[in-house]
């Protein structure tokens, strides 16, 4: 999700309870294989978040190429493409969810993809993929500030694929088999159509329709649903009566990161796991301005008597500091 699970967040998320997979924020492949260093911030992790797969997305195949090669070199655990992003800002220009409408060009970016995968096993080189030498640079310093943690071995990564059920209409018929033609490793598909962007209700009657077509394939293919999960029990539901491999997890985790625990903390553990995000961000981030963490704790502040007026002070925070002292205060009044 994008502006959401930044490192600050999967570390959290690994420090209370861990996912059994992690992916990152999706990066745009034609701005980090043109040299776009700043970008790579989102690739950045810590040993605690594994199993985690880096997300890219974009339109270019030879982008996508040396995106992912720099995916293997930084030492993720897989390589998910993003064929399911409803933003205006990115189907607009073929990519994400727009994807749905050219499958040969949806076929292609699978292929230059599972090729840099390839590649990087047999022993290829960032330079001798034309890699910029900034971007090289920038990968090796993230090495060594333990920022990134590059694998021994150059094992083959598994390829995913992320897309909905359509983008007017249901086009699963032929959607479907059409990235399971490309023997991905991972499947995962949201039951909405690109138009209904988040609006309605997930459609886990379609998403079943798919875990058969994925099964009838006799592909290997692992096969993901997501949408409109509450709770780790609706979740185990859907997947069990859905007949699906697992589920992604995506808004259920605003300002929930305890999502995996099925714990319900009191409002004042909220707070304190709000002022550990707040404190993991500038320890990821120490340079970085505060104001996207203050979304997060927006989030926090729910649910209980004061949680108005202190979601208004939070949201004009500028370091955990001050979450702190806001929080303290919020403590006192309690006593």
């Amino acid at each position: 999700m994008d502006g959401i699970t930044d490192a600050s967040f999967r570390k959290l998320i690994a420090t209370i309870h861990p996912a059994s997979v992690t992916f990152t924020e999706f990066v745009n492949v034609e701005g980090l294989a043109r040299g776009a260093v700043s970008m790579l911030r989102a690739f950045q992790f810590s040993e605690k978040e594994r199993p985690i797969v880096a997300q890219i997305y974009g339109t270019e195949e030879d982008s996508f190429y040396k995106s992912a090669l720099m995916v293997c070199a930084l030492g993720f655990d897989g390589i998910d493409i993003n064929m399911g992003c409803p933003a205006k800002k990115v189907e607009r220009r073929g990519a994400g969810a727009g994807l749905i409408e050219t499958p040969g060009k949806a076929q292609a970016i699978i292929r230059s993809v599972q090729k840099a995968r390839d590649d990087w096993a047999n022993g290829i080189t960032l330079s001798e993929a034309g890699i910029r030498p900034k971007l090289i640079t920038a990968i090796q310093e993230m090495e060594k500030e333990k920022k990134v943690f590059p694998k021994k071995n150059r094992d083959l990564l598994p390829v995913s694929v992320k897309t909905r059920i359509g983008t007017c209409e249901t086009c699963i018929e032929s959607w479907i088999p059409t990235l399971l033609e490309m023997n991905i490793d991972v499947l995962s598909v949201h039951g909405r159509t690109l138009k209904q962007m988040y609006t309605g209700s997930a459609n886990w009657k379609i998403l079943a329709r798919i875990a058969e077509i994925v099964k009838n394939s006799g592909k290997n293919t692992l096969f993901l649903g997501n949408g409109d999960i509450e709770n780790l029990e609706d979740g185990e539901k859907k997947c069990r009566e859905a007949k699906t491999n697992g589920a992604l997890i995506g808004r259920a985790l605003f300002g929930n990161p305890w999502f995996f625990s099925g714990k319900i903390p009191s409002p004042i553990e909220r707070l304190h796991i709000a002022l550990l995000h707040a404190q993991i961000y500038e320890e990821c981030f120490p340079s970085a301005p505060f104001f996207p963490m203050r979304k997060h704790l927006g989030w926090y502040a729910k649910g209980f008597n004061g949680a108005r007026e202190m979601r208004n002070e939070c949201m004009h925070s500028n370091s955990a500091e001050e979450v702190f002292k806001i929080i303290n205060t919020y403590e006192q009044h309690q006593e």
